[in-house]
């Protein structure tokens, strides 16, 4: 997760510079080491899920069985913040702001937080056996996909500062931090399998990651220099929600022998609410229509010329 300064010298095929090295590491600052306010709202917004859980914890507001509803958030918010870092690329893309790259290393480290948080707070629930712990981990399949998860962003977390990156190279640092797709997918399959019969945000978050990911693919086709086209995107958008009830009618047939004609049935009905597959869609939308504003936005003016 390298900063703007890096990604902008690494393109040039330079080295990071001295006073770069040397600048600021509080998390607030920027490379120049002023304050950045993006930077500072960020940091703090990324500690209010946490607090506000800690908070909840004495005054009895996380339900009957406090430690589970603790751990659960944590891990919840872990899975979304690493939901946010894989959609800055996206954004810096699609809004033409490379400033966001600034916060992407942020939000993954505080991803990598929450979940060591949602791990050990697992311990504690098991009295810290870890032997307990680790058997566990061993023979229930989804708290191994988890584990393997969490190693991942460890892995991630500990190689995003900027001597890292130097250390590894761009390429090298480049192959491994796109593992962070990979990561995404191990995390959806262990919030699927915890969830067991609550699958609406796992739906949608399984939706919207198909979409980060045949993003990257479309936008490499274009390389960094061009936009990807308002229709192409239009078309994930479609493809993204198409897929994402699809997906939802397979798993209830898979998992309870619903048939998936109900379940789509049930798509097109406000009865139960808005379904996963319109979300999904909503939001493709929405990232169609910020490309087609932007991509206006940044269209020269007619040049008009002068009559006699």
């Amino acid at each position: 997760m390298p900063s703007e300064n890096d990604l902008i010298l690494r393109s040039a095929g330079r080295r990071v510079s001295k006073d770069a090295r040397w600048s600021d590491k509080r998390p607030w600052r920027d490379n120049g080491s002023r304050l950045s306010p993006l930077k500072l709202a960020v940091f703090v917004a990324l500690f209010v899920p946490g607090a506000w859980t800690v908070l909840s914890y004495p005054l009895d507001a996380l339900g009957a069985r406090p430690l589970n509803e603790a751990i659960h958030q944590f891990g919840l918010w872990g899975f979304r913040f690493l939901f946010l870092s894989l959609t800055i690329t996206p954004a810096r893309r699609l809004l033409q702001l490379p400033r966001l790259a600034l916060v992407r290393r942020m939000i993954g480290v505080a991803a990598f937080a929450y979940i060591a948080i949602h791990l050990s707070l697992y311990a504690a629930d098991q009295s810290f056996d870890l032997g307990k712990v680790a058997s566990e981990i061993v023979l229930r399949i989804y708290l191994t996909i988890g584990f393997v998860a969490l190693i991942g962003l460890a892995a991630l977390a500990a190689t995003s500062t900027d001597a890292m990156v130097r250390r590894l190279g761009g390429r090298n640092w480049t192959r491994l931090h796109r593992t962070a797709y990979v990561i995404g997918v191990l995390a959806t399959i262990h919030y699927f399998m915890q969830s067991k019969l609550e699958i609406y945000e796992p739906t949608v978050m399984a939706g919207l990651l198909a979409w980060l990911m045949f993003y990257r693919l479309i936008a490499g086709r274009y390389g960094a220099r061009l936009r990807v086209p308002v229709w192409a995107i239009f078309l994930l958008a479609l493809c993204a929600g198409i897929a994402t009830a699809a997906g939802e009618a397979a798993y209830f047939f898979l998992a309870m022998g619903v048939d998936p004609s109900r379940i789509l049935a049930v798509d097109f009905s406000l009865a139960v609410g808005i379904r996963p597959g319109w979300i999904v869609l909503a939001v493709g939308l929405a990232a169609t229509g910020l490309a087609a504003w932007r991509g206006m936005a940044k269209r020269p003016a007619p040049v008009r010329l002068r009559t006699a």
